[in-house]
């Protein structure tokens, strides 16, 4: 694995960009449903808004958390992944059929491009902070 210009493992700045996302994606709905409802639209079951937000908080965490090893950036990696995956795939399931408000779609495009972000060809140049490094193994 390579490093980048601050003797960093390279793609830890992934790890940490993307759990402070998630952690934002969490805090928001716990602190303040009523204005998350105004974006997103009301919402039938609050304990499965407060379950969801929970688990996207403790994602972040531990993506935040990610040790700056090889593997910890491997675990970083699978947990974007699947958790950028699985919030997509429920927008774009749940917008068409109506269930879920369009706004969805604003998560989809982010979700999108944390998959861009996370599923990049590893050796790729990996532009951050006007620094080009390299990409980690998968």
């Amino acid at each position: 694995m390579g490093k980048d210009g601050g003797g960093r493992p390279a793609g830890l700045w992934r790890a940490r960009a993307h759990g402070a996302f998630n952690v934002a994606s969490g805090v928001w709905p716990l602190m303040h449903l009523p204005s998350f409802e105004k974006v997103f639209g009301p919402k039938e079951d609050d304990w499965l808004v407060r379950t969801v937000a929970g688990l996207l908080l403790g994602v972040g965490w531990t993506q935040l958390r990610a040790g700056s090893t090889p593997e910890g950036m491997r675990n970083a990696r699978r947990i974007g992944v699947a958790t950028a995956a699985t919030l997509l795939a429920i927008d774009l399931v749940y917008v068409p059929r109506g269930r879920i408000r369009a706004t969805y779609l604003l998560d989809a495009a982010a979700e999108i491009a944390w998959l861009a972000v996370w599923l990049r060809r590893p050796g790729a140049p990996d532009v951050s902070a006007g620094q080009a490094r390299s990409t980690e193994p998968a």
